[in-house]
């Protein structure tokens, strides 16, 4: 998902996060702003949260996912673009790129 960021704002509400793929312009945008930063994201503020715990089988979570068209949708997406970009990887590691 981090790797498909769209604007500065969509990184800010994942602030808090240990990890974040970001691409060079937006790190670019990042670094010029002088705006504040709040954390969004802490051990302690999702501790604080209260969520009822669903409990889910395979079966479950493949219906889920299926009713969900954007996460079906851009789950496909993210792994054809991630395999395609390690076959590239794969191509310039060996010297064919």
């Amino acid at each position: 998902m981090a790797a498909s960021f769209r604007n500065v704002g969509e990184i800010l509400e994942l602030a808090g996060s240990d990890l974040l793929t970001i691409s060079p312009n937006l790190l670019a945008e990042l670094q010029k702003s002088t705006a504040p930063i709040t954390r969004k994201l802490s051990p302690e503020i999702a501790s604080a949260i209260n969520l009822q715990k669903m409990e889910l089988d395979e079966k479950s979570f493949r219906w889920l996912m299926n009713e969900d068209a954007m996460a079906t949708e851009k789950t496909a997406e993210g792994i054809r673009n991630f395999n395609a970009d390690a076959l590239r990887l794969e191509k310039l590691l060996v010297g064919k790129i």
